[in-house]
């Protein structure tokens, strides 16, 4: 695992753990990123607190837990908590400030838990978790239980992911082959979009446009999405040999993001230019699972 882009980067080796998931610190530059590691042998999983320093990326603290762990978000109200989602279908709050945990267990999914994100609009404190059991559910973390359930998708959950525009709004990806939107203030899904003729493994929401989706599938294939307009996408990218398994938007850029594959490759994408692929990262000599852009250092990946 590592950290690359313009600006330069690092690698950590952890031998006999694969990484799963990464997440930036939105609130420590020099904190790059948090690991979600999965121990095949064993299969218990491990969360890695990463710092980068001059002399490199250190690991500044670990938790183990007794089950593989798929997914990590940062806490947007404590810039020492985080939560993991793992595959006994639970989801564990950590405290980085503290040795041991976790905190909190919140076990209510009969399946793998695959993502969890923290809602990054002001306000309010939610948490929403995808799971295997084709179920999303609502969090509040201090709340010992989930508020709500939200059942539509015909096959496991991929990826869940808040709007970072409009409160209360989520995407959800299934290997149903369908992009849903959901709003937590209403029953019911708010759009059933069948974007891919193939399991969708990750979306994300554009940083600069509240209408602006993208989706990543098993048909190697990046598609955008715009929710005024869902006849067509509004772009398709095509590079990656094999199946994308994480897609983020630019945090600086409004056309500009990033997608890891199965393939080993990073690949940086422009979706406003005629030809849009800009990089190919091949540092990694495995699957690539995980990927986030930096908040703080522009260009960091």
């Amino acid at each position: 695992m590592g950290t690359t882009g313009r600006g330069g980067g690092g690698s950590l080796r952890l031998p006999g753990l694969h990484g799963y998931a990464v997440e930036f610190s939105p609130y420590w530059p020099g904190r790059t990123s948090c690991d979600v590691l999965f121990y095949f042998i064993l299969g218990c999983g491990t969360l890695a607190v990463l710092e980068q320093n001059a002399a490199g990326i250190i690991l500044l603290r670990s938790f183990d837990w007794n089950d593989g762990l798929f997914d990590v978000t940062w806490s947007e109200n404590n810039e020492h908590v985080l939560i993991t989602s793992s595959g006994d279908g639970s989801l564990q709050v950590w405290d980085t400030a503290k040795t041991k945990g976790p905190l909190q267990v919140y076990k209510e999914h009969t399946q793998e838990v695959y993502s969890v994100d923290w809602s990054q609009t002001r306000g309010e404190q939610l948490v929403v978790s995808g799971s295997w059991d084709q179920t999303a559910k609502l969090w509040d973390p201090a709340v010992g239980k989930s508020l709500c359930t939200f059942k539509g998708h015909e096959g496991v959950i991929y990826s869940t992911i808040w709007s970072p525009h409009i409160p209360g709004c989520f995407a959800s990806a299934s290997g149903d082959q369908t992009l849903r939107v959901w709003d937590v203030k209403a029953p019911g899904v708010r759009h059933v979009i069948p974007a891919h003729q193939a399991e969708i493994l990750s979306c994300d929401w554009c940083k600069y446009d509240e209408n602006l989706l993208v989706t990543g599938a098993v048909d190697c294939s990046l598609k955008g999405w715009d929710l005024r307009n869902v006849r067509q996408p509004v772009f398709v990218l095509l590079g990656h040999t094999y199946a994308i398994r994480r897609v983020k938007f630019s945090p600086f850029h409004a056309t500009l993001l990033a997608s890891c594959s199965y393939d080993f490759t990073v690949r940086f994408w422009d979706f406003s230019k005629p030809n849009p692929l800009l990089e190919t990262v091949e540092h990694h000599t495995e699957f690539t699972c995980g990927l986030d852009l930096s908040l703080h250092n522009r260009g960091q990946v």
